[in-house]
């Protein structure tokens, strides 16, 4: 049995976590969002050796964060594409999170843990990070982050190599997360420097030097990974020292007054013109410089605000410009990017409210009364801000209210309205993303999808062509382009056009197997075969791959090799009708009538007015007088 005290604080970590569902409630029964379904485990990676992938493989994944897309492996498994289970396992981690946060607040002493603590559950610009599953690698990150720390502050007191190992694991696992907590051990030297007011390099420097190269060598692989495969590259990156900058420095007191005053939050901010009066611009920067001067002027009364100062800026580093990530595409910043750098300024709040008030009898109700106000205040707008994430559209639609400039919500609304049926008003969203962003290729591309849909193919050809004008790298136009022309019979463009989008996106099954498709049609059967070999082991329970495959090999003689390509295709698809029917055909071949009949009844029942099934059944019976 728990002794009293251990038991109030399961009771209090408990409690706390309650408190968070509640407050995203709204949100827990939202689905997938923008970029979710790169997260929520694919088909070609559901396998054991897909997890072998996520591992060994960069660019099987979005980006190479190994941990993050074991859990959500491990959690596909579990509850497949439900996303309930999703949403309250970011929940649970964003509990725990502020759980370790307040464990560690109390194991340095610092006064108003538990009042930073439930700050940090309860702020409203933490919803982004908690109520989108992609953003798991926020949650599950920290959690890791703020355990290494537990174990390095250990080590600290006493020096004992067992929990350096540990740190140092727990330490790898956060970097295999997501990237942005290779900041610890810069922050682990702030904490060194507020509590004892000096670094020494044998005993604070020399032991986290290990921890730094990991960190600096995490960093670089993810840059890597989100120019080569996120796109994080080209003309909208090429910024000038000077403007990144005045980026950063804007950035800075962007995410301040969110943390402050957490107002007009959304999913996308609009985007600063990084040319715009360059002259003002630069006052941001040097705020910053100002305002860290003067906490460093004041260090020798208190220390505590520039080492909060220095956790939050030092946080914050990876997402303030200086480094290329994707997102800067549509917004310069963004609420989940502040989640693990909002810690120290918390706990700066609320040890000054419990230091300056909540020590003095006559203050101490007032100070309870002020944290428990805040609190209730922050769980509300949380609450508020998670109503805008209980689906895709009802996201898209709050943000273009918020943000009437998103050519990004409007693209994705579109695509939304498009998948629903509604062409008429998906095709508007592009326009309008067009109008706002003329150079924007994927809502060229989404529009010739669209024209598609209509089989207005001459039009969709066009915007393709657009979109390939401005992105000639672009897999997914020139997928879909080679799809418009092999409707319109012009096959060996086609070829051309899913030869250079699995030049682009090798990894992608489907444009393998279309691939081969093309080639088959033109008769060019050898070359084809490796094609639909490849989008098999890509995809391994795909069965278009395998149905296609039995078509070559009965093509070209292999009938009992196409009958088993057949029966995995229904075995993994049990209503695929095409299946059926040419499985009936290669067993009537190989003279199985009997089995061949019972393939086209199959077929018939999923598709009882195709003339060409009942005609194949007749021949079928015909022989045994039936």
């Amino acid at each position: 049995m728990l002794p009293r005290g251990s038991r109030r604080t399961w009771l209090a970590a408990a409690a706390l976590t309650l408190a968070v569902a509640a407050a995203y409630a709204p949100a827990l029964r939202g689905g997938l969002l923008w970029d979710d379904d790169a997260h929520v485990t694919r088909p070609e990676l559901q396998s054991w050796a897909g997890l072998g992938r996520i591992w060994f493989e960069v660019g099987a994944t979005q980006q190479y964060y190994p941990v993050l897309h074991s859990a959500f492996w491990v959690e596909h498994r579990l509850w497949g594409d439900a996303t309930l289970g999703y949403h309250l396992v970011n929940v649970l981690w964003h509990g725990v999170a502020a759980c370790l946060f307040i464990l560690v607040l109390r194991r340095l002493a610092v006064p108003g843990a538990w009042l930073a603590g439930l700050a940090f559950a309860l702020h409203p610009v933490g919803v982004e990070s908690v109520a989108w599953i992609s953003e798991q690698k926020n949650t599950l990150s920290t959690v890791f982050y703020l355990l290494a720390a537990l174990a390095l502050l250990d080590f600290d007191a006493t020096r004992r190599r067992r929990s350096y190992l540990l740190g140092l694991g727990l330490f790898v696992l956060a970097l295999l997360t997501k990237s942005v907590t290779a900041t610890l051990p810069a922050a682990l030297l702030v904490v060194a420097w507020w509590r004892r007011g000096r670094l020494s390099w044998r005993s604070d420097v020399l032991p986290l030097a290990p921890l730094l190269a990991l960190g600096i060598a995490a960093g670089a692989l993810t840059a890597g990974v989100e120019r080569r495969f996120i796109g994080a590259q080209g003309g909208g990156f090429d910024l000038g020292g000077v403007t990144r900058c005045c980026i950063a420095g804007r950035a800075v007191w962007f995410y301040l007054g969110k943390l402050l005053w957490p107002s007009h939050l959304t999913f996308i901010y609009p985007r600063w013109d990084p040319q715009a009066a360059a002259g003002w611009r630069c006052l941001y920067p040097a705020g910053v410089l100002v305002s860290l001067a003067a906490l460093w002027a004041l260090r020798r009364r208190t220390r505590a605000p520039l080492a909060a100062a220095l956790l939050f800026v030092g946080t914050l580093f990876p997402a303030l410009g200086f480094i290329n990530v994707y997102p800067f595409v549509n917004s310069f910043v963004a609420d989940h990017f502040q989640y693990l750098a909002s810690l120290g300024l918390l706990a700066l709040g609320a040890a000054a409210l419990e230091r300056d008030w909540g020590q003095a009898p006559q203050t101490a109700r007032a100070a309870r009364l002020a944290g428990g106000l805040i609190l209730g205040i922050l769980g509300i707008l949380t609450w508020r801000q998670s109503r805008m994430y209980r689906d895709a559209a009802t996201l898209y639609r709050e943000t273009i209210a918020r943000n009437p400039g998103c050519w990004l919500a409007h693209n994705n609304l579109g695509n939304i309205l498009r998948a629903e049926g509604r062409a008429d008003e998906a095709m508007a969203h592009y326009e309008e993303a067009l109008r706002l962003k003329p150079d924007y290729a994927d809502a060229h591309c989404n529009l010739g999808i669209a024209w598609s849909d209509r089989r207005r193919l001459p039009e969709a050809i066009a915007e393709y062509g657009r979109a390939l004008a401005l992105n000639p790298d672009f897999p997914e136009a020139r997928f879909d382009l080679g799809l418009a022309l092999e409707s319109e019979g012009r096959l060996p463009e086609a070829l051309q056009q899913y030869q250079e989008a699995a030049r682009l996106a090798p990894g992608r099954p489907e444009v393998q197997n279309r691939l081969g498709n093309a080639l088959s049609r033109l008769g060019r059967w050898e070359e084809a075969e490796p094609h639909y070999r490849e989008a098999l082991r890509l995809r391994p329970g795909y069965p278009e791959a395998h149905y296609d495959l039995g078509i070559l090999l009965r093509a070209t003689g292999l009938v009992e090799a196409a009958v088993a390509e057949y029966r995995e295709a229904l075995r993994l698809r049990p209503d695929y009708p095409d299946a059926h029917f040419y499985l009936g055909a290669a067993l009537a071949e190989s003279g199985r009538r009997d089995e061949a009949v019972a393939e086209y009844r199959e077929a018939l029942r999923l598709r009882p007015d195709d003339p060409e099934v009942r005609a194949r059944l007749a021949e079928a019976l015909r022989p045994a007088g039936r």
